[in-house]
């Protein structure tokens, strides 16, 4: 049995994956979900990426987490690249889930369309503490396109502002890409959030990791609300030796 920490993405936190984790568990499976620093309702906004990713390594070392299958979902991709660097002997395999690979000194927001790009700064700008909040109407259209009108409504009042700045700050990812930790790539095919082909998931991030498992399953970005025992299912196959 496997021991995966699945780390969120943008707009969430932890509780995202609580029916994912109920569906691991019954399999026999430990799974963790911890919630990034700066994310969640309620919490100090102001981080940068640097502390997002030192809030999972400390959640990973202090619960002494070992031989950890670790899933990065999204901008969570770009977490799990960093704390790999810090706590590669904990960590038995890599899952990117639709997630950012990014190359080298770029930045997540250096990873999406121009127009998204102008929305994004837009956003942040408007709000009071450098956030971007997610447009319902995006939500229902884009990320959680195969769901309907009552499952887009419940899942929306469980997300809160995003902080910007972990978004937009450039990452050293050279340590990363020296690493023989094996890969895995988790796709969903009706993924839209980022538009497929030119900008899309995959193959654009997943060719980025070199030698990697492709694990596919229908569905859209937030998999874990509108199927999450298909996810939980996945998630094993991409996780297993």
């Amino acid at each position: 049995m496997s021991t995966f920490v699945l780390v969120h993405g943008s707009w969430h936190d932890g509780s995202a994956w609580n029916a994912v984790i109920q569906h691991l568990e019954a399999k026999g499976h430990q799974a963790f979900a911890p919630t990034i620093a700066g994310h969640g309702k309620g919490v100090n906004k102001n981080v940068n990426h640097a502390q997002c990713t030192q809030s999972i390594v400390d959640y990973i070392v202090e619960k002494d987490l070992t031989d950890i299958v670790l899933l990065g979902h999204s901008f969570g991709g770009s977490i799990i690249a960093k704390v790999a660097e810090a706590i590669r002997d904990r960590i038995r395999r890599l899952i990117f889930f639709n997630a950012f690979v990014l190359n080298d000194g770029e930045s997540l927001k250096d990873n999406i369309p121009p127009d998204t790009q102008a929305l994004l700064d837009n956003l942040a700008r408007e709000s009071d503490d450098n956030t971007i909040t997610m447009p319902f109407e995006i939500w229902r259209e884009v990320f959680l396109n195969d769901a309907d009108l009552k499952l887009a409504q419940s899942s929306y009042t469980q997300l809160s502002p995003e902080p910007y700045q972990p978004l937009i700050d450039k990452l050293d990812l050279k340590q990363f890409y020296s690493l023989s930790i094996p890969k895995s790539y988790l796709y969903c095919t009706e993924d839209t959030c980022l538009p497929q082909g030119e900008w899309g998931w995959h193959p654009r991030m997943s060719s980025r990791l070199g030698l990697f498992r492709l694990v596919q399953m229908p569905g859209g970005h937030e998999v874990m609300f509108s199927n999450p025992v298909g996810l939980a299912e996945k998630i094993i196959v991409a996780g297993r030796d």
